[in-house]
């Protein structure tokens, strides 16, 4: 096969540990654990493998409840994200290591500590996904309790960031410990950070969001944004915007790596990948899955209702606490009528009408034709990359790694080999040397 010149843009990759989320199906008996450190070790291998730039590891800090008890479609147990990426800083060479953490329910010094000492254990593959929690029901399990207002939340996770890189910055290149004193709004704290600077400065960033707040946190802070969008042209648009926002910061387009996380159903022909992304879809969305999609919108309790009848005829309850931990969207009674609607036009099931309306798979084709629509994301600057999320643990990226990797090779899209050893060399990004 014709090897080609290399694209003006490389390909990022990123691979998401499958989790809370509606993509997981573990019902298949490929699905392993989500706990068992051998999971988690196979899935980290495989992206290593394939190259990839980082590991992402998501956060939950309360299990989800619906009608009062655990909600028993959730993730029952999930385990520490820093600790399990410790140990897989023993088990792997190249590869980032990314954590979920959130700025509201941690302290600077604490964290900054906690991911400095696994930037040295890697090597200098550490990240940091910055998130921001919502809700009383998580606070309940903390100290402080209750929550922070949405203003106050993107302030103090600002500012938590900027401490952050005070601690991490507050050694020198050469070893020399300098002592730091911060005074803000939400932190008061001064001494001297005990963790020597590691290889590549200071922990990669990570913020996921899509909001206008998230946006402009992530372009005055994140080095690198996940995100979401269903389309070339919403990718463009959403890619615009943000990279438009950076030169307010003294940054540059290269200083923020866009990547939407995405899921990809592979076929030997067309036909093949769309009849396995549909069957990935009823898996998806299971009969009880279905209803509890259902009952989340109305905020009422339908297990009277049939998934495959019709849907109910009374509106939404407004601000109804059915479900905890998990956000309600938005204009429920809006939401109702346009699910009815496409029920009434399609005649559709309620099970039916979820599985057209919910999230389904980004890329769906033979490898050949995945790699070639992977490539025009990134060149007509949709995205810089992509996070993949597999819907099997642990084998999920298995394929990917298999048959689309070598084409986005021979394309010359994506690496053939680690140039360098920390994660900030993966994805292009400038030494913070200075910035402390």
């Amino acid at each position: 096969m014709t090897v080609r010149r290399p694209s003006r843009k490389r390909i990022h990759l990123a691979a998401h540990f499958p989790g809370v989320n509606s993509t997981t199906v573990w019902a298949d008996p490929r699905s392993k654990s989500q706990i068992e450190f051998s999971s988690f070790e196979h899935l980290a291998r495989t992206a290593e493998r394939g190259l990839f730039d980082f590991f992402f590891l998501a956060e939950g800090l309360r299990l989800r409840e619906h009608k009062g008890r655990i909600h028993d479609l959730d993730v029952v147990g999930r385990p520490e994200s820093l600790t399990v990426l410790n140990a897989l800083a023993a088990v792997t060479e190249r590869i980032g290591l990314a954590a979920t953490v959130s700025a509201t329910f941690n302290e600077p010094y604490e964290l900054a500590r906690r991911l400095a000492t696994l930037d040295h254990l890697s090597g200098g593959r550490a990240a940091w996904n910055v998130v921001t929690s919502s809700d009383a029901f998580t606070g309940e399990n903390f100290r402080r309790g209750g929550y922070l207002d949405r203003a106050d939340r993107y302030t103090r996770a600002a500012e938590f960031v900027d401490v952050a890189r005070e601690l991490w910055g507050s050694w020198t290149p050469d070893g020399v410990s300098r002592p730091f004193a911060h005074r803000g709004r939400h932190f008061d704290i001064a001494g001297e950070f005990t963790v020597p600077r590691s290889p590549q400065g200071h922990p990669v960033v990570i913020q996921a969001g899509d909001s206008g707040e998230g946006r402009e946190f992530a372009a005055q802070t994140a080095d690198v944004i996940f995100t979401r969008h269903g389309t070339l042209e919403d990718g463009r648009a959403f890619y615009a915007d943000v990279k438009g926002r950076l030169a307010k910061y003294g940054r540059s387009a290269d200083d923020l790596k866009i990547m939407p996380g995405v899921s990809v159903v592979l076929g030997d022909t067309a036909a093949e990948a769309q009849e396995r992304a549909a069957e990935i879809r009823r898996q998806q969305v299971s009969p009880q899955n279905a209803i509890l999609a259902l009952e989340q919108i109305w905020g009422t309790d339908l297990s009277s209702y049939d998934p495959d009848g019709p849907f109910p005829d009374s509106d939404p309850v407004p601000e109804s606490s059915i479900t905890q931990g998990r956000t309600r969207r938005g204009d429920t009674v809006a939401l109702a009528e346009k699910w009815r609607a496409l029920s009434r036009e399609k005649g559709l099931s309620i099970r039916q009408t979820v599985i057209e309306t919910s999230g389904r798979q980004s890329f769906i084709g033979t490898p050949e034709a995945v790699a070639a629509e992977l490539e025009t994301f990134v060149r007509q600057d949709a995205a810089d990359g992509f996070i993949l999320v597999p819907h099997l643990t642990p084998g999920g990226l298995d394929e990917f790694v298999d048959r689309v990797v070598p084409l986005l090779q021979e394309r010359g899209a994506f690496r053939t080999e680690y140039r360098g050893t920390t994660l900030r060399s993966h994805l292009g990004l400038p030494d913070p040397a200075g910035k402390g």
